[in-house]
């Protein structure tokens, strides 16, 4: 088992999350699968948040990650739901129709 450590601890905290699409709408390919994750790994390194895994299906993701003692797991979580929500509608234009009020 490999720890993380700073200057005063060693610590290993693993975060298992599961983003779901509204209304359980399967909407999610694997082009979107990929882009989601990029955009998961190009905010990471703000947040001091290392991901270990990615998984998703049609109507959901689930992801593994790392992260430190003193990072804000809620603002990583809102800054991501956020950003990639946005993204995503703009990008992939087919998934309006597929949504309910175009809530991702």
């Amino acid at each position: 088992m490999e720890l993380d450590t700073n200057n005063h601890s060693v610590f290993l905290l693993n975060y298992h999350l599961v983003l779901v699409i509204k209304y359980r709408k399967k909407v999610i390919n694997n082009e979107m699968s990929n882009r989601l994750k990029e955009i998961f790994e190009y905010i990471c390194p703000k947040y001091n948040i290392t991901l270990d895994e990615w998984n998703h299906d049609k109507d959901h993701v689930h992801l593994l990650f790392r992260g430190y003692p003193n990072t804000d797991i809620s603002k990583f979580i809102n800054a991501y739901k956020s950003a990639s929500s946005r993204l995503i509608k703009k990008e992939f234009l087919s998934i309006k129709t597929q949504l309910w009020k175009e809530y991702f």
